[in-house]
């Protein structure tokens, strides 16, 4: 695939829409946003563009970025981009070393990491420009059960190991109409750091009487099963009879999990899916200053038809101070990631794109990247 001399294609309308929105007609060309700025565009083939983008970090994006990557270095023959799925925390660490030229972590810098960061950026700060939507699915295995409903309070005392059979009258209330079996509830969570756990337990502590801190790190006062990597995470819940987990909707989707409806904050029950997720990322708000995108999301959201639980994954670099080697490769790669061809890219791979006045904002924050 070539991207020489191309714009992107329209941008896209309205928050979280798929690509196609009941229609194969994705032709009609157009340089400006619903916002009136003009359209970032694809990333352009360069034959003096070469070299190595070394970045580590969130799995929850790995999907996106293999494919972003097989497009920019068949437009950019000369450059190579490896990206390990170390997890967020380890990415996030990998950066602050100088060992990557950016992180990607499924939440923003928090605590004593923004300094640090800044500290390996030398001459500027670093900036959290958000990249990818990643709506987090409740998956199970149980069989002879379909369509599962979980409030927050239960999905917390699942996960709380307070609620350990599948059978519990919680669930039972949460589903009148099912055949729920006596089965043992076999509860995964991610072993390694993650932005994942991250933002599920943000979920949980702002719905579901939660009783421990959100973090990267799962609490052990929660017990249950650990397993690393959102990969292993699908692997477990697929190979495990009453099996119950937290993964982004792109894995869910590629091991063929069920995914249960989640009620949000007025109590309605929704299926999971980008334009149910849009719905909650439409009401997050700009935390983060200048360029800096950290987002703040309502997981208690009241929005008629929102799925509660979504992530909102970064690429953590410098604003300014990247070395001269790295500097045009990461702004031509973040440029492409953040065009609408790079976006749309996301809608066949369980992800969604950004809506519209958010990835104006990227597009802003990148271009200033020096």
């Amino acid at each position: 695939m070539k991207y020489a001399g191309r714009l992107a294609v329209a941008a896209i309308a309205g928050v979280l829409s798929l690509a196609a929105c009941g229609t194969d007609d994705n032709t009609t060309p157009s340089t400006a946003t619903d916002t009136g700025a003009a359209a970032a565009p694809a990333a352009s083939g360069d034959a003096q563009l070469s070299g190595t983008i070394n970045a580590a970090g969130s799995s929850a994006q790995a999907n996106a970025v293999d494919e972003w990557k097989k497009a920019f270095q068949s437009a950019n023959p000369g450059v190579s981009i490896n990206y390990q799925p170390s997890g967020s925390g380890a990415g996030v660490q990998a950066f602050i070393a100088g060992t990557v030229a950016f992180a990607g972590s499924d939440s923003a810098l928090k605590e004593d990491e923004p300094a640090q960061a800044d500290a390996r950026c030398a001459t500027g700060k670093a900036i959290n420009l958000p990249m990818v939507v990643g709506p987090v699915a409740v998956v199970y295995n149980l069989p002879g059960v379909d369509g599962l409903q979980l409030s927050p309070k239960t999905i917390g005392g699942i996960f709380n190991s307070q609620i350990t059979k599948w059978d519990d009258p919680a669930i039972k209330a949460d589903n009148p109409d099912a055949q729920l079996p006596s089965t043992a509830i076999q509860a995964f969570h991610r072993s390694d750091e993650s932005g994942t756990s991250d933002n599920f337990t943000k979920f949980l502590a702002a719905t579901a009487e939660w009783p421990y801190e959100p973090g990267k790190a799962w609490p052990a006062e929660a017990k249950g099963q650990g397993a690393k990597g959102s990969d292993q995470i699908a692997a477990s819940v697929k190979s495990t009879e009453g099996a119950i987990s937290y993964v982004e909707l792109s894995y869910a989707e590629n091991s063929g999990l069920q995914k249960s409806k989640v009620a949000n904050g007025s109590g309605e029950f929704v299926e999971l899916t980008p334009e149910s997720a849009g719905k909650t990322v439409e009401a997050a708000t700009v935390e983060g200053t200048g360029n800096d995108l950290k987002m703040k999301i309502d997981y208690a959201t009241s929005a008629a038809g929102a799925y509660p639980i979504v992530l909102v994954t970064y690429e953590i670099t410098c604003e300014k101070g990247l070395s001269a080697e790295e500097l045009p490769l990461v702004k031509s790669f973040l440029t492409y990631t953040a065009s609408d061809e790079g976006q749309q890219v996301l809608t066949n791979l369980g992800y969604a794109p950004l809506p519209a006045s958010l990835l104006t904002k990227v597009r802003t924050a990148v271009e200033a990247i020096s």
